[in-house]
């Protein structure tokens, strides 16, 4: 074979473009004794191949055969889901009841506040009232006072 022929294939199979046959080629070439010196590098590379398509593996491979059972994990999930639906959703009504149930207060505060509001009006009034009532009293008794002394009717 011709060195120049040889060291394109090395190229071609170094770009990953050559063909089986070529190939081929190269594997001969590189498995006889007579290689050229700054081509022995690629001697090893060849000898390997020869090398490990002789070997085989002896030992035995286990599979696994048993499949996880998924059907328990989804009816896991959808129990979690429904129990967290479940519970979200008195939370959520609690949430709700609280929440009106401190409007009421709010609203009975108010009422309460107005209605003292109005109770001091009416104790205010009522002071003022008694003044007027014993205003009329001393008046009355003026009047009664003056008509004994003039006795008049």
């Amino acid at each position: 074979m011709e060195l120049a022929n040889i060291e394109k294939l090395i190229e071609k199979y170094l770009d990953a473009s050559t063909s089986l046959q070529e190939e081929a080629t190269l594997k001969e070439y590189f498995l006889s004794t007579n290689v050229a010196p700054h081509l022995q590098e690629y001697q090893a590379l060849f000898g390997y191949f020869k090398k490990s398509k002789s070997e085989t593996f002896t030992k035995t491979i286990q599979l696994k055969t048993e499949k996880t059972n998924w059907k328990w994990l989804s009816v896991a999930a959808s129990i979690a889901l429904l129990v967290s639906v479940y519970f979200g959703n008195q939370y959520v009504e609690q949430q709700k009841v609280e929440k009106q149930y401190a409007q009421v207060v709010n609203a009975l505060h108010m009422v309460s506040s107005n209605l003292n509001k109005g109770n001091e009006a009416l104790v205010y009034m009522s002071a003022n009232l008694n003044k007027g009532n014993q205003a009329i009293a001393s008046l009355y008794t003026y009047e009664n006072t003056v008509n004994k002394i003039f006795k008049t009717k």
